[in-house]
């Protein structure tokens, strides 16, 4: 008797050793194409009175296109366009959240995030911004927000970023690029439509498609590894290597890169990327080079930390006939160099989980430099 109790509490001390984070996931979501057709409906149980609106924020690209006359407003709802040229800010955030407290006497009964990964993300951080104070930028890291957020609804309209399914809403701020990676950032309502997708160029589908691919690879490499990632980081890879290596239906396609981007942001829930994320936040903070391009730019030069996966994006890149541009360093000063550098080894999370705790003894600015240098 003396021996199972001691047993038993020898177990519950080895499983109190383990603190695991309990993630939130996405609650609702709603899939197929002509499913925008069902926002309204989806909206109307949220509506608290015709003083709280609902705020759309809308990638400026449907200016004047079909899907503006779509979008379902009532009474006193507001469509604010927002051009997707350069990836959110900080500043960005803290301008539209005082223009939507000045405009309304009462916060709005939701935000309605319509684009690509950066007008998801914009609006994950507006959601946020509207019942916590102070400035955006304080609340980039991890577990900082202390208030729910205003509901929010996610419609992407172009798929591989993973924004519509992710805790983490990512920004440029004064002297970083980093998101607000929280409980209360993910969205209450993902709408899947593929039809939204038949927008997308070429170029921008297969950056955006690669930053899925790249999720995959990362996630499926790093040290952060368990099944829990793996189950879903597995199956994004498997979907991006039929949407880009085979001869799939344009139907086809849209409809598994939507899920391989949604797989891909579930795989980095109990994980987290690696170096080419790590390194494209350095050109994207000083240069504003986009997600997308900047991790296919970065993820190009990293054959000896991923070996197979920069294989697989060659193949990829040649069968989609896609040249990256060059020279993108070529003229930079050491200043800039340096805070490239500074901004990428700061995101200790994604080197570790890239190269292991001991990743300084691994990595070096040096190395950083000499990368980025063959962009």
């Amino acid at each position: 008797m003396k021996i199972e109790k001691q047993i038993e509490r020898k177990e519950k001390g080895a499983a109190a050793e383990h603190k695991y984070k309990n993630f939130p996931m996405v609650p609702k979501v709603i899939f197929g194409r002509g499913s925008f057709m069902q926002l309204g409906e989806i909206l109307l149980p949220k509506r608290r009175n015709s003083d709280a609106p609902f705020i759309f924020l809308v990638d400026d690209f449907f200016h004047g296109k079909d899907l503006e006359q779509q979008i379902p407003w009532l009474f006193n709802d507001q469509i604010i366009f927002i051009s997707a040229e350069e990836e959110p800010k900080t500043a960005q955030v803290d301008a539209l959240v005082a223009k939507i407290k000045s405009d309304f006497d009462e916060l709005p009964s939701g935000v309605v995030g319509i684009g690509g990964g950066t007008l998801l993300d914009l609006a994950k951080a507006v959601a946020i911004m509207l019942t916590n104070k102070g400035s955006s930028e304080q609340y980039q890291g991890w577990d900082l927000v202390t208030n729910r957020a205003v509901y929010h609804v996610g419609v992407p309209t172009i798929s591989g970023t993973g924004a519509e399914v992710s805790r983490t809403a990512v920004l440029s701020g004064p002297d970083k690029k980093l998101g607000i990676n929280s409980d209360y950032t993910t969205y209450d309502q993902v709408v899947l439509d593929p039809n939204l997708l038949k927008t997308v160029p070429k170029e921008q589908w297969f950056y955006t498609g690669m930053d899925c691919f790249i999720h995959c690879i990362e996630s499926l490499t790093g040290t952060y590894l368990n099944a829990f990632s793996q189950s879903y980081g597995e199956k994004a890879l498997d979907l991006c290597k039929e949407v880009f290596l085979e001869n799939l239906s344009e139907e086809e396609s849209e409809e598994k890169l939507m899920m391989a981007s949604w797989h891909g942001g579930m795989s980095i829930a109990y994980s987290q990327v690696g170096v080419a994320h790590a390194m494209s936040y350095g050109l994207s903070y000083l240069l504003g080079v986009k997600h997308g391009i900047g991790n296919c730019l970065v993820f190009e030069h990293l054959g000896e930390f991923y070996p197979k996966g920069v294989a697989l994006f060659r193949k990829m890149k040649a069968k989609h006939g896609i040249t990256l541009p060059k020279g993108i360093c070529a003229n930079l000063s050491e200043e800039d160099f340096n805070i490239m550098i500074s901004v990428s080894l700061s995101m200790d999370a994604l080197w570790e989980n890239a190269l292991g705790t001991n990743w300084r003894e691994k990595i070096n600015a040096e190395k950083l430099k000499e990368i980025y240098s063959k962009i």
